[in-house]
């Protein structure tokens, strides 16, 4: 499935930036088994003094944007064609907690996706007790790692309810926890705790929701934004699944990855530094188009 994905984050100041540093993770992964970049590319407005691109440790691509003169606005615009590939379903030796654990320790590799960067605490995911409970008590049937993400997923969506504006980029999981509302981020965080919790490695994934859904099938939550969901490893032979406990699937060919990491701190859209003594306001537009077959 391909898709054309426009991006715009705008940001307005109230008083004049005299001069900034941006890191921005907005563009799509380019090249992975499930997804390929076919192009795209990122503009910025007013034009930057300097716009590099790498690689982070993640494998994501980061852009650094510097201003050196005075601005009152910027504007990042992403467009890209996507392709979005469907996996063959094989079948998965089942990984008990015990299983899982043996197949880590036997991980040696530190790389990027190395499941040993994501079994402990980090920036935005604390383990508390009451997630690890919460987690443990929702496996009452599930034998294997899927379906324990599975189960954690579907409970953790029972539990919370999506309201926009509950919470912010700020709020920390444990109050959106314990509030029982959030979007997708805190979902997302809640999950992430949850499973490494009880011992499976779990990540943070950025990206987009198709906006238009399949004929049949009701709207995705958060398909108007960048959306958030949770990989999470189930061994060697399964590797990194994805799960979406926002609403409660796992990813498919409507998730479109942008950036992978421990937390939203690995992989915000865009974060940095400025020069400036005023508030600013933000607005964000993003549209997933299918691509119709010749």
């Amino acid at each position: 499935m391909q898709y054309d994905i426009r991006l715009r984050i705008t940001y307005e100041y109230n008083a004049p930036v005299h001069a900034g540093r941006h890191i921005a993770r907005l563009m799509p992964l380019e090249s992975t088994s499930e997804q390929r970049m076919i192009a795209g590319a990122l503009s910025v407005r007013p034009t930057p003094h300097e716009h590099l691109t790498r690689i982070d440790f993640f494998g994501n691509r980061v852009e650094e944007i510097v201003f050196d003169d005075s601005h009152e606005a910027i504007v990042f615009s992403m467009t890209a064609r996507v392709e979005r590939r469907r996996l063959e379903n094989k079948p998965l030796a089942a990984k008990t907690l015990e299983a899982l654990a043996q197949d880590i320790a036997a991980v040696s590799q530190l790389e990027g996706l190395s499941p040993h960067h994501f079994r402990y605490e980090s920036a935005r995911v604390s383990l508390l007790p009451q997630t690890t409970a919460f987690a443990r008590a929702a496996l009452t049937e599930a034998q294997d790692c899927r379906e324990m993400v599975r189960a954690i997923g579907e409970a953790l969506h029972k539990y919370m309810t999506y309201e926009p504006g509950a919470t912010d980029v700020n709020t920390p999981m444990a109050e959106a926890f314990a509030g029982r509302e959030g979007v997708c981020q805190d979902f997302s965080h809640i999950m992430i705790a949850c499973l490494r919790g009880i011992g499976i490695p779990a990540g943070y994934v950025s990206g987009v929701l198709r906006t238009t859904p399949p004929p049949g099938k009701a709207r995705l939550e958060g398909a108007d934004a960048m959306h958030a969901w949770v990989m999470a490893w189930c061994g060697a032979e399964a590797g990194w699944l994805e799960y979406d406990p926002t609403n409660s699937t796992f990813a498919g060919l409507d998730h479109v990855v942008i950036a992978r990491g421990r937390d939203y701190a690995d992989v915000a859209p865009i974060k940095g530094l400025m020069r400036t003594s005023g508030d600013q306001k933000s607005a964000q537009a993003v549209d997933v188009i299918p691509v119709q077959a010749a």
